[in-house]
Protein backbone atom coordinates (compact mmCIF):
# COMPACT_ATOMS: atom_id res chain seq x y z
CA UNK A 1 0.00 0.00 0.00
CA UNK A 2 2.86 2.16 0.85
CA UNK A 3 4.08 2.84 -3.13
CA UNK A 4 0.40 3.64 -3.22
CA UNK A 5 -0.16 6.50 -0.61
CA UNK A 6 -0.55 9.80 -2.81
CA UNK A 7 0.48 12.24 -0.94
CA UNK A 8 1.34 15.43 -3.82
CA UNK A 9 2.93 18.02 -1.48
CA UNK A 10 5.20 18.63 1.94
CA UNK A 11 2.99 16.18 3.45
CA UNK A 12 4.79 13.35 2.48
CA UNK A 13 8.37 14.23 3.32
CA UNK A 14 6.72 15.30 6.61
CA UNK A 15 5.15 11.93 7.50
CA UNK A 16 7.70 9.52 5.27
CA UNK A 17 9.03 8.19 9.03
CA UNK A 18 5.50 6.36 9.85
CA UNK A 19 5.31 4.46 6.64
CA UNK A 20 7.67 2.58 7.79
CA UNK A 21 6.77 1.60 11.14
CA UNK A 22 5.16 -1.58 12.00
CA UNK A 23 2.11 -0.26 12.88
CA UNK A 24 1.73 1.32 9.59
CA UNK A 25 2.58 -1.70 7.82
CA UNK A 26 0.15 -3.61 9.45
CA UNK A 27 -2.77 -1.32 8.63
CA UNK A 28 -1.65 -1.25 4.78
CA UNK A 29 -2.28 -5.01 4.75
CA UNK A 30 -5.29 -4.99 6.78
CA UNK A 31 -6.57 -1.81 4.37
CA UNK A 32 -5.30 -3.67 0.92
CA UNK A 33 -7.72 -6.83 2.13
CA UNK A 34 -10.69 -4.32 3.34
CA UNK A 35 -10.45 -2.64 -0.06
CA UNK A 36 -10.28 -5.80 -1.85
CA UNK A 37 -12.83 -7.55 -0.09
CA UNK A 38 -15.63 -5.21 1.08
CA UNK A 39 -16.82 -1.78 0.62
CA UNK A 40 -14.94 0.92 2.54
CA UNK A 41 -15.34 4.55 2.60
CA UNK A 42 -14.08 6.62 1.47
CA UNK A 43 -12.55 5.59 -1.98
CA UNK A 44 -8.71 4.70 -1.86
CA UNK A 45 -8.11 8.07 -4.40
CA UNK A 46 -9.45 9.84 -0.96
CA UNK A 47 -8.15 8.37 1.55
CA UNK A 48 -5.54 11.53 1.87
CA UNK A 49 -7.01 13.59 0.38
CA UNK A 50 -7.24 16.29 3.41
CA UNK A 51 -3.55 16.43 3.16
CA UNK A 52 -3.81 16.68 -0.61
CA UNK A 53 -5.58 19.99 -0.52
CA UNK A 54 -4.16 21.55 2.79
CA UNK A 55 -0.38 21.24 2.39
CA UNK A 56 1.57 21.25 5.63
CA UNK A 57 3.07 24.93 5.53
CA UNK A 58 -0.74 26.03 4.42
CA UNK A 59 -2.63 24.72 7.34
CA UNK A 60 -4.38 27.52 9.56
CA UNK A 61 -7.14 26.00 11.18
CA UNK A 62 -7.55 22.28 12.31
CA UNK A 63 -10.73 20.51 12.42
CA UNK A 64 -10.51 16.97 13.77
CA UNK A 65 -13.52 14.37 12.90
CA UNK A 66 -14.23 10.97 13.77
CA UNK A 67 -14.18 8.96 10.79
CA UNK A 68 -15.49 8.78 7.68
CA UNK A 69 -19.54 8.77 7.13
CA UNK A 70 -20.24 4.63 6.48
CA UNK A 71 -23.23 5.65 3.64
CA UNK A 72 -22.84 5.10 0.04
CA UNK A 73 -21.39 7.95 -1.27
CA UNK A 74 -21.12 10.36 1.15
CA UNK A 75 -17.02 10.45 3.11
CA UNK A 76 -14.95 12.34 0.70
CA UNK A 77 -11.67 12.20 2.57
CA UNK A 78 -12.58 15.91 4.17
CA UNK A 79 -13.51 15.56 8.03
CA UNK A 80 -17.67 16.09 8.24
CA UNK A 81 -17.76 16.53 4.24
CA UNK A 82 -19.42 14.58 1.69
CA UNK A 83 -19.69 14.68 -2.25
CA UNK A 84 -22.15 18.25 -3.64
CA UNK A 85 -24.37 16.20 -5.21
CA UNK A 86 -24.93 14.08 -1.81
CA UNK A 87 -27.68 15.28 0.93
CA UNK A 88 -25.79 16.99 3.62
CA UNK A 89 -25.72 14.61 6.88
CA UNK A 90 -27.15 15.90 10.09
CA UNK A 91 -23.97 16.69 11.86
CA UNK A 92 -22.70 18.79 9.19
CA UNK A 93 -26.16 20.60 8.82
CA UNK A 94 -25.68 21.85 12.44
CA UNK A 95 -22.42 22.87 11.82
CA UNK A 96 -23.78 25.26 9.10
CA UNK A 97 -26.78 26.42 11.31
CA UNK A 98 -23.55 27.52 13.87
CA UNK A 99 -22.07 29.36 10.91
CA UNK A 100 -25.19 31.15 9.94
CA UNK A 101 -25.87 32.17 13.26
CA UNK A 102 -22.02 32.77 14.15
CA UNK A 103 -20.64 34.87 10.83
CA UNK A 104 -24.35 35.94 8.75
CA UNK A 105 -23.43 33.81 6.27
CA UNK A 106 -22.32 30.74 4.39
CA UNK A 107 -20.72 30.53 1.48
CA UNK A 108 -21.18 27.08 0.67
CA UNK A 109 -23.19 26.12 -2.27
CA UNK A 110 -23.14 21.72 -0.97
CA UNK A 111 -21.39 19.82 1.47
CA UNK A 112 -17.98 19.63 0.17
CA UNK A 113 -15.97 21.33 2.39
CA UNK A 114 -13.18 21.73 -0.12
CA UNK A 115 -13.50 25.63 -0.41
CA UNK A 116 -12.56 25.78 3.53
CA UNK A 117 -9.52 23.29 2.85
CA UNK A 118 -8.20 24.99 -0.05
CA UNK A 119 -8.05 28.68 2.73
CA UNK A 120 -6.01 26.23 5.44
CA UNK A 121 -8.77 24.41 6.89
CA UNK A 122 -7.31 21.24 7.36
CA UNK A 123 -10.13 18.58 7.70
CA UNK A 124 -8.70 15.78 9.74
CA UNK A 125 -10.39 12.36 11.06
CA UNK A 126 -9.15 10.62 13.80
CA UNK A 127 -9.50 7.47 11.37
CA UNK A 128 -9.42 7.62 7.58
CA UNK A 129 -11.41 4.61 6.59
CA UNK A 130 -14.58 3.11 7.51
CA UNK A 131 -16.41 -0.68 6.44
CA UNK A 132 -19.65 0.64 4.88
CA UNK A 133 -22.49 0.00 6.54
CA UNK A 134 -20.29 -0.24 10.23
CA UNK A 135 -19.28 2.91 11.83
CA UNK A 136 -16.19 2.83 13.95
CA UNK A 137 -15.25 -0.45 12.25
CA UNK A 138 -11.82 0.66 11.08
CA UNK A 139 -11.05 2.09 14.74
CA UNK A 140 -7.76 0.36 16.34
CA UNK A 141 -6.02 -0.77 13.27
CA UNK A 142 -3.41 1.70 13.15
CA UNK A 143 -5.13 5.08 12.08
CA UNK A 144 -5.21 6.31 15.68
CA UNK A 145 -1.38 6.49 15.73
CA UNK A 146 -0.91 7.69 12.51
CA UNK A 147 -2.94 10.71 13.33
CA UNK A 148 -1.14 11.07 16.77
CA UNK A 149 1.90 11.62 14.22
CA UNK A 150 -0.01 13.99 12.15
CA UNK A 151 -1.34 15.98 15.13
CA UNK A 152 2.62 16.00 16.75
CA UNK A 153 4.15 17.38 13.48
CA UNK A 154 1.84 20.30 13.65
CA UNK A 155 2.60 20.69 17.05
CA UNK A 156 6.23 21.03 16.84
CA UNK A 157 6.89 22.84 13.72
CA UNK A 158 3.97 25.16 13.48
CA UNK A 159 1.78 27.03 15.66
CA UNK A 160 -0.33 29.92 15.67
CA UNK A 161 -3.00 27.71 14.34
CA UNK A 162 -6.88 26.83 15.73
CA UNK A 163 -8.20 23.51 16.47
CA UNK A 164 -11.81 22.99 16.68
CA UNK A 165 -12.38 20.06 18.81
CA UNK A 166 -15.55 18.84 19.01
CA UNK A 167 -16.59 15.88 20.73
CA UNK A 168 -14.58 13.15 23.12
CA UNK A 169 -12.34 11.71 20.02
CA UNK A 170 -11.37 15.19 19.08
CA UNK A 171 -10.61 16.01 22.59
CA UNK A 172 -8.13 12.74 23.28
CA UNK A 173 -6.30 14.50 20.58
CA UNK A 174 -6.38 17.72 22.25
CA UNK A 175 -3.81 16.05 24.80
CA UNK A 176 -0.97 16.41 22.00
CA UNK A 177 -1.37 20.08 21.24
CA UNK A 178 0.29 23.31 23.46
CA UNK A 179 -2.56 25.78 24.26
CA UNK A 180 0.30 28.06 25.16
CA UNK A 181 1.31 28.20 21.49
CA UNK A 182 -1.98 27.77 19.37
CA UNK A 183 -5.87 28.54 19.88
CA UNK A 184 -7.86 25.55 21.02
CA UNK A 185 -11.28 25.34 20.75
CA UNK A 186 -13.60 22.90 22.52
CA UNK A 187 -16.77 21.95 22.33
CA UNK A 188 -19.77 19.14 22.45
CA UNK A 189 -19.89 17.29 18.76
CA UNK A 190 -22.28 18.63 16.35
CA UNK A 191 -24.76 15.27 16.40
CA UNK A 192 -28.09 15.74 16.87
CA UNK A 193 -27.70 13.78 19.73
CA UNK A 194 -25.01 16.08 21.37
CA UNK A 195 -25.32 19.66 20.01
CA UNK A 196 -28.18 21.26 21.77
CA UNK A 197 -25.76 20.72 24.80
CA UNK A 198 -23.18 23.12 23.68
CA UNK A 199 -22.31 23.10 20.12
CA UNK A 200 -25.23 25.43 18.94
CA UNK A 201 -24.06 28.86 19.95
CA UNK A 202 -20.11 27.72 20.56
CA UNK A 203 -19.03 30.88 18.33
CA UNK A 204 -16.30 29.08 17.09
CA UNK A 205 -15.86 30.14 13.80
CA UNK A 206 -15.77 33.80 14.89
CA UNK A 207 -13.36 33.04 17.19
CA UNK A 208 -11.23 31.54 14.67
CA UNK A 209 -11.37 34.25 12.57
CA UNK A 210 -10.54 37.04 15.01
CA UNK A 211 -7.54 35.04 16.08
CA UNK A 212 -5.87 34.83 12.64
CA UNK A 213 -6.47 38.00 12.20
CA UNK A 214 -4.33 38.74 15.25
CA UNK A 215 -1.69 37.02 14.08
CA UNK A 216 -1.74 39.07 10.62
CA UNK A 217 -3.70 35.97 8.44
CA UNK A 218 -6.72 36.54 6.59
CA UNK A 219 -9.74 35.26 8.22
CA UNK A 220 -11.46 32.21 6.92
CA UNK A 221 -14.47 32.38 4.14
CA UNK A 222 -16.78 30.26 6.04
Amino acid sequence: MYAEIDLINEWKEVLEPEFSKPYFQKLSRFLETEYEQSTVYPRWKDVFRAFNATPFSQVRVVIIGQDPYHGPNQANGLSFSVHPDVKIPPSLANIFKEVKSDVSKLKLINGDLGPWAKQGVFLLNTTLTVAGGKPGSHQKRGWEEFTDAVIHALCTKREGLVYFLWGSFAQKKGALIPDDKNLILKSVHPSPLSAYRGFAGNGHFSKANNYLISKGEPPISW
